[in-house]
């Protein structure tokens, strides 16, 4: 009974011949049996959300431009920093739903402003009202003195064109003379009178003169009178 006990054992554990194997055949391979190379899965389109997510900062750029309000005009609106502002416009950062939610309070917009993925066909016009003027452009004047400016105007994406009106006291100035932007700029004297200096060319402007001359080139101004002067600066980027 022993012996034959061994021999069922090793008849189920013996290998099975190769011969009896089921062969399945490779899907890769051709009829010769070498293997074919796959082709490459075409590349997935760009999700929409991927789209809404990026125009999001531009719309809340344009937005912030149109009602002529400041990165830090905006921040004290929103209670969201002027950096993080910054940011969401340069597409550096994806706001979250809550800081979406101060800044399109702030700007006036419904949320779904912002996440609709459809083109914005906003106001044709840009109106800034006396009382809410922005400040004047960073670049405009850094290096002023004794001037207080406001601007009527500033660029966007759609309009070039940028605006300041300015209190320039008795003595005020630009400072040293410096090429600003490439483009054009206009000089109107409203009351009083300016001094402008372009690429040592010295004019001298009273109440309703006007000068217009490359933005590129290096140019100044002051206020030579003993009294206060009142001028607008009209400047489109190149």
């Amino acid at each position: 009974m022993a012996t034959t006990q061994r021999r069922r054992t090793a008849r189920t554990t013996a290998p099975t011949s190769s011969a009896d194997e089921a062969v399945t055949p490779d899907p890769a391979a051709d009829a010769t049996g070498a293997v074919v190379a796959e082709p490459a899965a075409p590349a997935a389109p760009a999700a929409a959300w991927e789209n809404i997510v990026g125009a999001i900062g531009p719309k809340v750029r344009e937005v912030r431009q149109l009602l002529g309000l400041s990165l830090q005009q905006l921040a004290g609106r929103s209670e969201v920093s002027a950096a993080a502002i910054h940011k969401v416009e340069r597409g550096d950062m994806v706001p979250t739903i809550t800081t979406l939610l101060k800044l399109a309070a702030a700007l006036g917009r419904p949320i779904g402003f912002f996440v609709d993925d459809a083109e914005w066909a906003g106001p044709v016009a840009v109106h800034v009202r006396a009382g809410e003027r922005p400040v004047a452009p960073a670049d405009w004047a850094p290096s002023a003195t004794g001037v207080d400016a406001r601007a009527i105007a500033l660029p966007t994406d759609r309009l070039r064109a940028g605006a300041v009106v300015a209190r320039v006291e008795p003595g005020g100035t630009s400072g040293e003379p410096r090429s600003v932007r490439s483009g054009e700029e206009l000089v109107l004297v409203l009351e009083g009178t300016l001094t402008v200096e372009v690429s040592n060319e010295i004019y001298r402007l009273e109440q309703g003169d006007s000068l217009q001359f490359p933005a590129d080139r290096p140019h100044s101004w002051h206020n030579p009178g003993r009294r206060a002067a009142s001028v607008a600066w009209w400047y489109l980027h190149g």
